[in-house]
């Protein structure tokens, strides 16, 4: 379920509802303008961060020298494998985690900074989800997301009004007096969701939110959340070890291998060009391989008798290219099927690989000639070897 027109003009302020909120959250009545003014309000970065644990065997790296900044407005996405760095950078951003050296920046403040007061009010700008929902049982939906309303000492009043409209903002009005142990997985979270957004931030950090998930209650979630950052202006930032995650939602991804920046850019380009090992490794699930049955019949050598090409094409989503069936067939000439394989579109780049058997052709396909320039039909060209007999791959 996406923001409702009501929900959405209520918590920008529009409303009677979102005016009595913006008494309690200040600048809530400007959040749909963020993405209008970057630069301001939803801004994070890093400078030189670097984190070191203490630990019995001695000093423990986790994070070493992140320099990079987050635009206000954005969903960024930190991707690694398990002990990157991942949470203990995501926890700088709230001062969960104190940097050993370096500086975090939210809105060009350094929240080292930062005093008592000054903490907890960063932390009323930045709302946070968890993997594991962490809702208390013995609260309904209702308290839940009431809770961090009450603890800032917001009049009942206002706390009512503002958990309808987020209530409604989530798909959840129905559940309003539900326990959190007779909700779904999915449910639950859209419950963390709104109460990461009771104050009002304009930073939504994001835990893994999605995987204690099924495929299909993520996709939901990750709808809702690129319906609050379109509709609300909120930056989110997300860590995740899935990358379908970060190809469905982020605009820029960080990469990170033990503690370093293996990679940072725009989605399409990581996916489509990625250069380091680490990023390879990652999308290696998402890849179309070849499948068992074209493999145990693939041969090396072009056989004497009938036979077919087994050529790859790839596209990494640069330039505009991407498959045109009949430039193929003109290009490589003879009986060409598709074999298997596939093309994503992520950010409207199209990136991906096709698998064709090509019959009849006298020739090897000329990479140089049909990946470069105007005749380019793809941005890579491979034999991967011959198949005796087509009939298995009809």
């Amino acid at each position: 379920m996406g923001v409702t027109v009501a929900a959405r003009q209520s918590l920008a302020g529009q409303g009677p509802a979102g005016a009595a909120a913006g008494q309690f959250a200040p600048g809530i009545a400007t959040r749909a303008r963020v993405q209008a003014q970057p630069g301001e309000k939803g801004t994070v970065t890093f400078r030189d961060v670097t984190k070191t644990y203490l630990s019995s065997a001695g000093p423990v790296p986790a994070l070493d020298a992140i320099s990079l900044e987050i635009a206000p407005g954005s969903i960024f996405g930190i991707i690694g494998r398990s002990g990157a760095g991942k949470s203990s950078l995501l926890r700088t951003v709230n001062r969960l985690e104190r940097p050993t050296s370096g500086e975090v920046l939210v809105d060009g403040v350094d929240i080292a900074t930062l005093d008592d007061a000054g903490l907890v009010g960063l932390r009323r700008r930045i709302g946070m989800i968890f993997q594991h929902f962490n809702l208390l049982s013995a609260k309904t939906v209702f308290e839940n997301i009431a809770l961090p309303l009450r603890v800032a000492g917001v009049p009942r009043t206002q706390v009512d009004a503002r958990v309808r409209e987020l209530l409604a903002l989530v798909g959840l009005t129905e559940k309003a007096g539900t326990y959190p142990g007779r909700l779904s997985g999915g449910q639950k979270q859209r419950v963390g969701i709104a109460r990461a957004l009771a104050t009002g931030p304009e930073i939504l950090l994001c835990d893994e939110a999605t995987s204690a998930l099924d495929p299909e209650t993520t996709q939901a979630i990750l709808r809702l959340l690129r319906d609050i950052n379109r509709q609300l202006g909120i930056t989110v930032i997300l860590i995740t070890h899935e990358m379908s995650v970060i190809r469905e939602i982020a605009d820029r991804v960080l990469v990170l291998e033990q503690g370093r920046i293996a990679e940072l850019g725009e989605v399409w380009q990581v996916f489509g060009s990625p250069r380091h090992d680490a990023t390879r490794a990652l999308l290696a699930p998402l890849q179309h391989g070849l499948p068992d049955d074209l493999q145990a019949a693939l041969l090396a050598e072009r056989p004497a008798g009938p036979h077919a090409q087994i050529v790859q094409l790839t596209y990494r989503g640069a330039d505009g290219l991407e498959p045109d069936f009949p430039r193929i067939a003109s290009a490589l000439g003879g009986d060409i099927r598709l074999v298997h394989g596939g093309v994503d579109r992520i950010q409207g780049h199209a990136q991906g690989q096709l698998l064709l058997a090509l019959k009849g052709a006298a020739v090897e396909p000329d990479g140089a000639t049909l990946t470069q320039g105007p005749g380019a039909i793809a941005h890579d060209i491979k034999v991967l070897g011959y198949v005796a007999d087509t009939d298995p791959l009809r």
